[in-house]
This record gives C-alpha cells, sequence and structure tokens, in this order.
C-alpha cells in the first residue's frame, strides 16, 4: 500500500488542456472516487496515475518516490477498465492468472492463487468457465480478480460498473467497497455516477473542466458544497435553486423577492459581504405547506414506494419536494414551497457558497 501525491499535475492534447494543475494527496490504504461530467478530465488523471497518459507538466509521487517518468509496469497499480478485455477461449482461472503466466509463475501457484482470489469475489464455481458462460456481473469479476493476482500496491478502476444494469451496479459496487475493506490497498475509482462515489469513497474528489472544484467525505460536500456546480452534482435528485434579490437586512434577518415578484424573508444572520443572488435547497427539505413563501402547479409526481417526488413548476423553474409521510398532492394542483430557515445553502452571484448563521424558527 502506497499512497498518491500529485503536483501541479497538467495534461494538454494539442492546444487544448484537459488537466489545468492537479494538486492531490491520496492517503496509503484510502479510497478516493474522481466523479464529474464527461469531459472533466477523470479519466484522463487516472492514466495519468497508471502511466498510460504521459503528463504535460507537474509530478506524480508513491509515496516520496517520484514516478513522474517511470514505465506503467513498474508503477506497482492494476487497473480494471469499463472493457471486461476477457480472453474468449480461456476460461476464468487462466484470465485472472494470464499477468503471473507471462512473469513465468507455475502453473500450480497460478491455480492456487486463482482460488485464493475466486473465493474472496464469489467465483470459485466458475473457475472453469469461458467469459461467454458468464453474466456480465462475474465477467465484471473475473476482470477485479485479474488485478488482484497481481498483488499491486494501487488499484485503479476506470468505470468498471457503466456496462452493468442497475441491479448489478449495485451488487457489484457493494462487493468492491467489501473488497477494499478485506484489502485496505489504495484504490482510486472514477466514475461519472454521483451515487456511486457517495456510496464508495472515503474521500471524493470533484472535478470540472480540468480542475478540482471540490474534495472531501461524502457527507462533507452533501452539507457543505463549495459552489453551485458541487451543490448541483452531489445529491439525487439535485439540489433545488432559487434565483432571488436581496431587499434588505436587519434584526437578523434578510428580505428577498423573486423573479415572478414572491417576496419573503427569512432568520439569516450574515457577515458582511457579497449578497444572495441564490438560494439552495436539496428535496428532502423543501416542504409543501400552505404557510410556503413560493406558489407553484404540481406538474409530476413518481411514487417510490417509502417515499414520493413532487415536482413543481413554480419561478420559471422546476422544483423537486420529497415527500416521505402525509398526503401527496396530485398533479396540476396548486401549492405552496416552504423555503427552510436551515438548512438552506446561500451563493453569490459567481456562484461560490457563502457562509452563514442560521436562528431556526419552528413552523
Amino acid at each position: 500500500m502506497v499512497a498518491v501525491r500529485l503536483q501541479g499535475i497538467r495534461k494538454s492534447y494539442g492546444t487544448v488542456e484537459v488537466l489545468k494543475g492537479i494538486d492531490l494527496d491520496i492517503q496509503d490504504g484510502e479510497f478516493v472516487v474522481f466523479v464529474g461530467p464527461s469531459g472533466c478530465g477523470k479519466s484522463t488523471l487516472l492514466r495519468v496515475i497508471a502511466g498510460l497518459e504521459d503528463a504535460s507538466g507537474g509530478d506524480l509521487y508513491f509515496d516520496d518516490q517520484r514516478f513522474t517518468d517511470v514505465p506503467p509496469a513498474k508503477r506497482g497499480v492494476a487497473m480494471v477498465f469499463q472493457s471486461y478485455a476477457l480472453y474468449p477461449h480461456m476460461n476464468v482461472a487462466d484470465n485472472m492468472t494470464m499477468s503471473l503466466r507471462l512473469a513465468g509463475v507455475d502453473k500450480a501457484k497460478r491455480r492456487e492463487r486463482a482460488a485464493e482470489v475466486a473465493e474472496m469475489l464469489q467465483l470459485s464455481p466458475l473457475l472453469d468457465r469461458k467469459p461467454g458462460q458468464l453474466s456480465g456481473g462475474q465477467r465484471q469479476r473475473v476482470a477485479i480478480g485479474r488485478a488482484i493476482v497481481r498483488n499491486p500496491d494501487i488499484f485503479l478502476f476506470d468505470e468498471p460498473l457503466s456496462n452493468l444494469d442497475a441491479a448489478l451496479r449495485i451488487e457489484t459496487r457493494v462487493g468492491i467497497s467489501k473488497l477494499h475493506h478485506t484489502l485496505r490497498n489504495t484504490m482510486i475509482y472514477v466514475t461519472h455516477d454521483q451515487v456511486e462515489a457517495m456510496t464508495m469513497a472515503d474521500r471524493i474528489v470533484i472535478l470540472d473542466r480540468g480542475v478540482i472544484a471540490q474534495v472531501g467525505t461524502p457527507m462533507e460536500l452533501y452539507q457543505a458544497p463549495a459552489n453551485i456546480f458541487v451543490a448541483g452534482f452531489i445529491g439525487s435528485p439535485k439540489m433545488n435553486f432559487l434565483p432571488v434579490r436581496e431587499e434588505g437586512r436587519g434584526d437578523g434577518k434578510v428580505r428577498f423577492s423573486t423573479e415572478t415578484g414572491e417576496a419573503f424573508e427569512l432568520a439569516i444572520d450574515l457577515p458582511a459581504g457579497e449578497p444572495i443572488a441564490q438560494l439552495g435547497i436539496r428535496p428532502e427539505n423543501l416542504a409543501i405547506g400552505a404557510d410556503g413563501q413560493i406558489g407553484g402547479r404540481v406538474s409530476t409526481v413518481e411514487q417510490l414506494g417509502s417515499e414520493s417526488l413532487v415536482y413543481v413548476e413554480a419561478d420559471k423553474a422546476t422544483f423537486v419536494c420529497k415527500i416521505t409521510s402525509g398526503a401527496t398532492p396530485k398533479i396540476d394542483e396548486t401549492v405552496r414551497l416552504v423555503i427552510p430557515e436551515h438548512p438552506l445553502h446561500l451563493f453569490d452571484a459567481g456562484g461560490e457558497a457563502l457562509p452563514r448563521h442560521t436562528h431556526s424558527s419552528p413552523r
């Protein structure tokens, strides 16, 4: 197991700069997830760590040793790709131990190692099967097993679950989390799926157009996003945003108006500085009630069993309210949305989060 340190990592393809100076420390044995929209640079950054891409600038360290120019085969990493890339004519055991065969390990030891890893991944009954006889989830576990048999210092995963259906994605991500708990190796995982990131990571690195938008634990990012990009990316359904204009402050309260002329005040203490330009409200914190500040019309209701998602067209936008108890409004019903004083996220005109102190008052 090793720690990974990135200092000023840049990567350009011609005039296009994909990574714009990445600084990041990953602790020994940590499970870190790179997440972000398509084109943000997350897979490129993973490939730079693996040595499959040369950095255009900056340095890479494993522990305190510089690995920037070390060939991929000598980095002590194993990578699991989106594509399983299994040999169709070989059985599971031979697919998993191909790297050992190339290294000259004898057949008996290869078989022993395959059995150990297969037991870990619940593949023991499948060792003699060919890839064509396996499900998608089983094939992905074989690809993961192929990485494990090499006993690497660092595991790298590049969107390994994207080819699986929803049920298999859940099953396999749980398996990878258990694997990390067992092996305690440093693992770096790339995904565009923020649910995968939230459920698997010790820490999440959110990338946006080649730079790091924020780094933190899943709950740190969920509860204290640094900006609107992070706030809107982390959470499913995503955070609701209400553009507002400050009309005044005083006595621990802020008065607001909206684009459609709604007016209300909230008990918020703010240090002097930039005015609030947008309010951010998580769906589970947005309620429907007669004393709500914003009026709207219910456009859609999604019944999910233990909860319902109510979509409300209000103030030229669509708001999502998560309801876990009580009556669910009907489509086309007129409702009012209750904006909480806490938890409530505040953003300035540039989209940066504003510091605040909140005095909650019961409704």
